[in-house]
């Protein structure tokens, strides 16, 4: 998918994701990052990205990896995220970068649903990085799939 259809389906799927500026501007079969730049819509009191701004851009960048590989391996499966942590460094001011290197291992995951094992969940974790290459943030998710009938 172009990073054109991302934005249409955030835009339509995640408006809130959309109007703090999430970007996706890598995707590949390991890994993705997603951008998002300080602006007055996902602003704090403290003058840095607000963090549900920073774990949008960080969630989304879990779940376009997972969304890839199950839309690749022909299966009905549904994913839903059960559960997040999250940890802040610094204050996240410029263009942050959130990557999520965990390909390969949710497509291994995805592989293993099968009819003996209809259920998994997964821990994925994105890391907030910033224009000097600094982390500021660091999420993990914890995505339930499940293999539909």
């Amino acid at each position: 998918m172009s990073n054109y259809k991302y934005r249409i389906f955030m835009l339509f799927k995640l408006p809130a994701a959309w109007l703090m500026g999430v970007k996706v501007s890598m995707i590949n079969n390991s890994s993705c990052i997603c951008t998002l730049k300080y602006r007055w819509i996902n602003q704090n009191p403290f003058k840095s990205i607000f963090w549900a701004a920073q774990g949008m851009a960080a969630e989304f960048a879990t779940g376009v990896l997972l969304m890839r590989e199950i839309e690749l391996s022909n299966k009905n499966i549904s994913m839903l995220l059960v559960d997040l942590e999250g940890n802040f460094t610094k204050k996240a001011i410029g263009k942050i970068s959130f990557k999520c290197d965990k390909g390969l291992m949710i497509k291994e995951e995805v592989s293993s649903l099968n009819s003996q094992k209809t259920k998994s969940t997964i821990w994925i974790d994105s890391i907030g990085i910033d224009e000097t290459g600094q982390e500021v943030s660091k999420f993990k998710f914890n995505w339930s799939i499940l293999l539909k009938k």
